[in-house]
């Protein structure tokens, strides 16, 4: 049976929500769409405005359905219209929902032209990226269009034909350059808009399937260009940290957000000979803990973890008092710095991050844990430093 979704155009965040079709039976491969936590993904929104700007042609369109990978989606058209007798075109809105998605409320819009040819050609336009670094899912010089949203506008607009007639499909994206900047597209070598994304249709609130396959998209642009030596960092501040640290190209650096349990398991999957973690203090404690997702709402421990290595080298009780009581990674390091301890702590967590890396992804990293001013705080890795004044 399949799945039916509806994509209201409500301007009410809190009212904004995917139903399933009345009659669907719990058998379904289902899931839980209360609360405004689901959205449409881009893919969807490009599938829609096609679709629509083709129906245009019969008059105007105010919702479409679409078939997606798990199922079909009802999705509101902010605009169509019927340009020629051959061609339309049409706007659906990605509407918000609870999530910190840059790309919600964006406006997609698609134009499209019969042709007699029984062939569908789909081009970005305005606003959709164009891909300058192998790697990734679309080859370089191609606009960034994913496979499984061509395959979607393609099979849509299929049924929707006249028998024996092709198409000519362009997807723009108006406001896609302006926002661009605000996503990883930049990084990855997608240049002059974002992309056109999504494997099932649902962009779900805080996925995090979709924000670990963002995040390996690095490592797969890396290994195309043929670095085998990366450096892993938690994020821009560890970027930053690393470029001015090391002599590496952007291109070797990875950031692996909260994830770095699923990108430590990427590379050894890719089988990366040489990885350097570099970053912070208060995100690469908590790998000393076997915290492997760092999100802060899901686990810390870093007090524990600086109290603990700090009592291992002897440190008195009021001194561990002192530091597991900090409200900051950086006010416990002040306090070991006062006390004489600082590198032999830090040396000591190093230690213990190798060791969980080991236990579980078989990997020997490297590990070089900095303050928040770019001073590291072990002294026990290998690692070549320039710049450290």
């Amino acid at each position: 049976m399949d799945q039916n979704y509806s994509h209201s155009n409500h301007q009410k965040t809190e009212n904004f929500e995917y139903k399933l079709e009345e009659g669907q039976t719990s058998s379904s491969n289902s899931l839980s769409v209360e609360g405004g936590y689901y959205s449409i993904t881009t893919g969807s929104a490009a599938t829609a405005a096609a679709l629509a700007a083709l129906l245009s042609l019969k008059g105007k369109v105010e919702t479409v359905k679409i078939r997606t990978p798990i199922g079909n989606l009802d999705i509101a058209v902010k605009h169509s219209e019927r340009l020629t007798e051959t061609s339309g075109k049409a706007v659906v809105v990605k509407m918000p929902y609870h999530d910190p998605d840059v790309t919600k409320n964006l406006e997609i819009e698609a134009e499209v032209h019969i042709r007699d040819e029984p062939i569908i050609e789909i081009i970005g336009g305005k606003g959709v990226g164009i891909v300058t670094k192998p790697g990734l899912q679309v080859s370089v010089g191609e606009k960034a269009i994913n496979p499984v949203p061509r395959e979607m506008i393609r099979s849509n607009l299929e049924d929707a034909l006249p028998l024996g007639k092709g198409a000519k499909v362009t997807i723009k994206v108006p406001m896609g350059k302006h926002i661009a900047s605000k996503t990883m597209n930049p990084r990855l070598g997608i240049v002059d808009g974002i992309s056109i994304l999504g494997t099932t249709g649902i962009a779900r609130s805080m996925n995090s399937e979709s924000f670990q396959k963002a995040k390996k998209c690095q490592l797969d642009v890396a290994l195309a260009e043929g670095y085998r030596e990366l450096v892993f960092v938690p994020g821009n501040i560890g970027e930053n940290m690393a470029r001015r640290l090391l002599p590496v190209d952007t291109d070797q650096i990875i950031q692996m957000g909260n994830f770095v349990g699923y990108m430590l398991e990427q590379a050894h999957k890719k089988d990366i000979s040489k990885i350097i973690i570099l970053g912070h203090a208060g995100k690469l404690v908590k790998i000393a803990a076997g915290i492997f997702q760092t999100e802060h709402r899901l686990a810390d421990g870093r007090r524990e973890v600086v109290t603990t290595h700090a009592g291992f080298l002897g440190a008195e009780k009021e001194l561990l008092e002192l530091i597991y009581h900090c409200n900051t990674t950086e006010d416990m390091i002040n306090l070991l710095e006062e006390n004489g301890i600082l590198n032999d702590v830090f040396n000591s967590i190093a230690t213990a991050i190798k060791e969980r890396c080991q236990e579980r992804f078989a990997l020997d990293p490297e590990v070089l844990i900095l303050k928040m001013d770019g001073t590291p705080l072990n002294q026990n890795h290998s690692i070549k430093l320039f710049n450290l004044n």
